[in-house]
């Protein structure tokens, strides 16, 4: 099995669609979607990491979460990490870390 860690941000910066500085409304659909597609996902405060089967589903989440923006311009940036023979990396990359400080830590 191959895991693809997917970490990505994606927003409009035109005018548009945003209203004044704040994106929220345009980022909340993205989520939507995201929540919908069973995926695993983790929201912070600058993007949102999924972990999907393979490169073709995470590539496919992006796609779906462009399409949820009618805007003129969208601001994307996408990060990857891809491991064969893992799962569960949102938890057990986090879990590694703790491990080693022997504690937990704010996640």
């Amino acid at each position: 099995m191959t895991s693809v860690l997917l970490e990505f941000s994606m927003f409009p910066t035109s005018d548009e669609c945003r209203e004044g500085s704040s994106v929220s409304k345009q980022v909340a659909k993205i989520i939507d979607v995201i929540d919908k597609s069973g995926v695993a996902y983790q929201l912070t405060p600058m993007g949102t990491v999924i972990e999907a089967p393979s490169i073709k589903v995470a590539l496919g989440i992006v796609e779906l979460a462009y399409e949820q923006l009618d805007c003129d311009r969208v601001y994307s940036s996408l990060k990857f990490d891809i491991r064969k023979n893992c799962e569960n990396r949102l938890k057990t990359k986090i879990d590694s870390v703790e491990k080693v400080l022997n504690r937990s830590v704010n996640h």
